[in-house]
């Protein structure tokens, strides 16, 4: 049996691994961690930027990818706790996003300011205990290749945002959105698609 599958395997000593890794009660991993272990777990591709104010709450026991001239901007927060978090080449992370794995960015997107993409919810249904008691529930979030989510908008567990698609400022996206779309509001509509034959975008029907 592996050192992992033992620790897994193990509640106590489980326990005190995650322990070694993070303080308790708390989201952002121990200093050892961040300066010295996770840089033999994480990918980082070449000229990657991520700006000194940045807060990577990442582990070494999910992965976390970066890829080739991406940049993630001051005042967000990366927290792979929970679920992986990729993000591909030539992407920008903007200014104070929040992005909670399971969470796969493609490449060539464009994150503006203040998004939160969480793949992270918080279980609730038992009304005998707090809700903090209950555990997480996760269901991976997908941003493909050349995607533009605008300003505050807000992702949720378990969506996949298609191919070229734009998300408006302020949206609240619960539901898959497909290839080629512009979608909007609270909760989020699609209001135009690409046509291939009138090679424009139209108003969805």
């Amino acid at each position: 049996m592996s050192l992992s599958d033992q620790i897994r395997s193990s509640p106590g000593l489980k326990k005190f691994v995650h322990w070694l890794l993070i303080p308790t009660n708390q989201a952002r991993p121990r200093l050892w961690v961040r300066v010295f272990l996770n840089r033999f777990f994480h990918k980082r591709g070449k000229n990657v930027i991520v700006r000194r104010w940045v807060r990577m709450d990442v582990l070494p026991f999910n992965p976390f990818s970066i890829g080739d001239n991406s940049m993630i901007e001051d005042f967000s927060t990366i927290n792979n706790g929970v679920g992986a978090v990729s993000i591909g080449a030539n992407s920008l992370v903007g200014l104070g996003n929040v992005i909670i794995g399971p969470v796969t960015i493609g490449n060539d997107v464009i994150l503006a300011q203040h998004i939160v993409a969480s793949g992270l919810n918080h279980n609730y249904q038992d009304i005998q205990q707090p809700i903090h008691k209950q555990g997480v529930s996760v269901a991976p979030i997908v941003i493909e290749d050349e995607c533009w989510i605008g300003a505050n908008a807000v992702v949720t567990a378990g969506v996949t945002i298609g191919r070229h698609s734009v998300v408006a400022a302020g949206a609240v996206v619960t539901k898959d959105i497909p290839p080629y779309s512009v979608a909007v509001g609270n909760p989020a509509r699609i209001i135009k698609k690409y046509d291939p034959g009138y090679k424009d975008w139209v108003k969805a029907s």
